[in-house]
């Protein structure tokens, strides 16, 4: 049996700036254009019976607009009259109002059960499109940047099942035979499954292909899927069809069509082995046990850096703990309801772990919202709120030692995975720790999307290349304490950036939208008078405001522009403006 390579990410030292001191508040005004809408976004709530965390990440939070990265400066989002609307921008000064491009043939209105309708640009002259209803379409669109050749027509559509979301497609040509590959996305309940919230996510992998060039018709040739217990925050097939990359916090596994999901259970789909929280003197971990069990079945045994805890002879938890307990001190108690409670005395008081036993994936970390509410305090420093701020106040570089301790923002360790096309097997595994998975932005649309990770202080930019068996990720930009800054902002929606890297841009659920630039030269010459050296270069936060009440449901960056799609508005904000 072949094992999945253990990979590792290389950061490149030569993007990093250990001397970046932060980012200093611009109040230069921010050219920003509104447009109305005709008729409203397309939004569809979330049901009461999709109340799951993972029905949150995967609908919930998502993106209704979406960029056409093979054109730049144009934006699709589909409206509640069930037509697909561009803008394509020229010129600011010369808007013009969404046009159709396309409308759905069936009215969406009429399905009880459905999601948002979802787009994906799959190459210069292919759309993949979903109504939400469980119909795949597939729309030859001609060269799209020429309103003379640009003719969208349907070349295949077909019921696949339960509703589902796009989350990529590739368009693939191997031997004049043209194929395309896409991901469907479901979050499904498994009536058998009694275990957690029965919910489970379905990631669907659909080859569609035209056998011959005098068969015009297209149909399905391949279906795959693969089965975890979390949304992806990344999932991509790569150009030439040959493999699959996820990030996620469970692993998936694959399952043949039409096979039983309870044939292929395994040990990360179902409940956590022990669950476990921490303060800054302790930590405590809690094991279910079997009903019945006495104080007399159960062994454990602390060491100064390792645990074992045994049941009725069988070994049920043994490793390396992430750093040393004072064991002597350390307890563990069998509670009424069936519960084993071990208490973990921290050698190093006030040391935070983002993990109980090194490498053990079967636990589940508790957040404690105080914690968080503690380092969000913490990071404001990296955010100027003065628009000349004073150097002498003696406001150090971002150092990652330093800064180590108090970086309790947690998210559960995840994994990226890379699959192969036609086994479904693991082949590369890189597991992420404690780099928080950010957002992903495609920077060429004839590659993967990138995916931004958060490093230490830093969120760092990441390409796969999925040809590169040695180098199959590579680091191509680091933005600047934006991991701490970002942990900082509680109402956050969307998180992207620009293709070309020069800026950052998140903004939150209602009107506040934050750009983040790379250091720039200065125009003027600046000292910083505590180091007494001359500054070359400073890095900007801008912050605009929307004139809307309206929540916010679509976000996309562009190198010149920001995109902000609200119910009834889409506002450009211009955020390249020397030229």
């Amino acid at each position: 049996m072949e094992v999945a390579a253990n990979c590792s990410l290389r950061v490149k030292r030569p993007l990093l700036d250990p001397r970046f001191e932060g980012y200093k508040l611009s109040l230069e005004p921010l050219p920003c254009y509104q447009l109305e809408l005709d008729a409203a976004v397309a939004e569809v709530k979330l049901r009461d019976d999709q109340y799951t965390l993972e029905h949150m990440h995967a609908f919930g939070m998502y993106n209704y607009l979406h960029c056409d990265s093979w054109y730049q400066d144009s934006v699709y989002y589909v409206d509640n009259l069930g037509r697909i609307m561009n803008l394509t921008v020229m010129l600011d000064t010369a808007l013009g109002k969404p046009r159709e491009v396309f409308r759905l043939p069936t009215d969406v209105t009429a399905y009880d059960n459905r999601l948002c309708a979802s787009v994906h640009f799959t190459s210069s002259t292919w759309v993949t499109l979903s109504d939400g209803t469980g119909r795949l379409y597939l729309i030859e669109t001609g060269e799209r940047g020429n309103s003379a050749s640009e003719k969208w027509e349907i070349m295949f559509n077909e019921e696949l099942g339960n509703p589902f979301v796009i989350i990529h497609s590739v368009s693939l040509l191997k031997a004049e035979e043209h194929s395309i590959a896409t991901l469907l996305l479901r979050v499904e309940k498994e009536e058998l499954d009694m275990k957690g919230s029965g919910f489970f996510v379905s990631l669907e992998w659909v080859t569609i292909s035209k056998k011959n060039k005098d068969n015009k018709k297209y149909e399905i040739i391949k279906r795959d899927i693969l089965r975890g217990k979390s949304v992806p925050n990344y999932a991509a097939i790569e150009p030439d069809g040959n493999g699959l990359m996820i990030v996620s916090y469970k692993s998936f596994t694959s399952i043949p069509v039409g096979q039983d999901v309870e044939e292929n259970k395994d040990e990360d789909m179902s409940e956590p082995l022990y669950y476990w929280q921490q303060t800054e003197d302790d930590l405590t971990a809690t094991v279910r046990l079997p009903e019945g069990s006495a104080k007399e079945d159960v062994q454990v045994q602390f060491l100064p850096d390792r645990v074992t805890i045994v049941l009725k002879g069988q070994k049920l938890l043994e490793g390396s703990l992430f750093s040393s307990i004072d064991h002597e001190s350390s307890t563990w108690i069998i509670k009424e309801n069936n519960s084993l409670e071990i208490s973990f005395i921290k050698k190093n008081e006030g040391l935070t772990w983002p993990e109980l036993v090194v490498g053990d994936k079967q636990g589940e970390y508790i957040r404690d919202s105080a914690q968080c509410a503690a380092i969000a305090e913490r990071l404001m420093h990296l955010t100027s709120e003065e628009l000349n701020p004073n150097p002498d106040k003696g406001k150090p570089p971002c150092n990652a030692q330093e800064l180590e301790e108090c970086d309790i923002f947690f998210e559960e360790s995840s994994s990226l995975c890379r699959f192969d096309g036609n086994t479904l097997k693991t082949t590369h595994v890189v597991n992420l720790g404690s780099n928080q998975y950010l957002f992903s932005v495609v920077v060429d649309p004839k590659e993967m999307p990138g995916f931004c990770l958060r490093h230490d202080v830093d969120a760092l930019l990441w390409q796969p290349h999925a040809s590169s068996q040695q180098d199959m990720w590579e680091q191509i930009a680091t933005f600047n304490a934006l991991g701490y800054v970002q942990a900082s902002k509680r109402d956050k929606k969307f998180f992207t950036c620009a293709p070309d890297y020069s800026y950052a841009a998140l903004c939150e659920c209602l009107r506040r939208v934050f750009i983040y630039r790379q250091p720039a030269p200065m125009s003027t010459v600046l000292y910083n008078r505590k180091e007494g050296r001359q500054v070359g270069q400073v890095a900007k936060q801008q912050v605009a405001s929307l004139e809307t009440n309206d929540p916010i449901l679509g976000f996309q960056a562009t190198n010149e522009r920001l995109f902000v799609l609200t119910t009834r508005n889409l506002f450009l904000i211009k955020v390249k403006t020397e030229h």
